[in-house]
């Protein structure tokens, strides 16, 4: 069977790919595979309603399963931001660069506690038929005063996961993959994917 990564995100859709591998029976293929598609425009007011919304749209259009997420990076002490926002933090066209700019001059002023901070990562996998489940994580960290690191993306090089020395964006991609907030979540959605035709050969790692 297939199912549809609801993103055109390069980064993202190689890290999904790695979690399905277990999957053998199932052939994982993204946005990228359909340019003629538009996604709806995220209006949700959580990782969650966004992730469902992205999830069920694709899966009406396309007719096929779907699995969307939506992630983004919250720090409590900006009340919340960047948020569901974290994509377009500096604006609706920003980089990823100009994001994390204003993200470093936001918290200039903020020291020790005031530097938490959590990914939060919402999936939801949908079917033509409708939502099938929507499961959520995250993973703790602090926020860096200046970026560390030239691997993954987003946010990455500025936050540092508790219990680790290093930012996201200086560990290998494959131990960032094992402890991300989006493998954690894709995780809870395991069970589920079992009962799929019956092609799950061995757990995911």
């Amino acid at each position: 069977m297939e199912i549809v990564i609801a993103s055109g995100n390069l980064h993202k859709i190689r890290e999904f790919r790695n979690m399905f591998k277990a999957f053998t029976c199932i052939d994982v293929l993204s946005l990228l595979n359909f340019p003629q598609y538009k996604p709806p425009i995220e209006n949700g007011t959580t990782f969650q309603e966004n992730a469902i919304l992205k999830a069920e749209h694709a899966s009406q259009v396309l007719n096929k399963w779907v699995l969307a997420d939506d992630s983004g990076l919250v720090v409590p002490a900006l009340k919340g931001a960047p948020g569901i926002w974290s994509r377009r933090y500096a604006g609706d066209d920003a980089t990823e660069a100009e994001n994390r700019k204003k993200l470093i001059q936001e918290m200039k002023s903020l020291e020790g506690f005031e530097r938490t901070a959590y990914f939060e990562c919402s999936i939801a996998l949908a079917s033509p038929e409708g939502l099938k489940k929507c499961v959520t994580s995250s993973v703790q960290g602090s926020i860096l005063d200046e970026e560390k690191g030239s691997q993954g993306f987003g946010y990455d090089s500025l936050f540092v996961k508790h219990d680790y020395d290093k930012s996201f964006a200086e560990i290998d991609e494959a131990t960032k993959n094992r402890i991300s907030h989006r493998h954690k979540a894709f995780e809870k959605l395991i069970p589920i994917l079992e009962t799929l035709r019956g092609c799950l050969e061995s757990p995911t790692g």
